[in-house]
């Protein structure tokens, strides 16, 4: 199951949930306050590279532009 971040927007408490899939989000109630009033929060995600032992972030990678030195 994967984990989604959520951030209450009563309270501003961060916390992870493990839900089946991001339909069971509507559900979710902080465990600071009690609110239901939460929204998902953007998170990078890591997977392993084929062939190697490295994990990698989901996020974009970031390269320089070319310059002369």
């Amino acid at each position: 199951m994967p984990i989604f971040e959520f951030v209450c927007t009563d309270c501003e408490q961060s916390f992870e949930e493990l839900l089946r899939n991001s339909e069971a989000a509507s559900g979710v109630i902080c465990p600071k306050c009690g609110s239901a009033q939460v929204r998902k929060k953007l998170s990078a995600f890591a997977s392993k590279i084929s062939g190697g032992s490295s994990f990698s972030l989901g996020a974009p990678s970031v390269s320089s532009c070319g310059g002369s030195t």
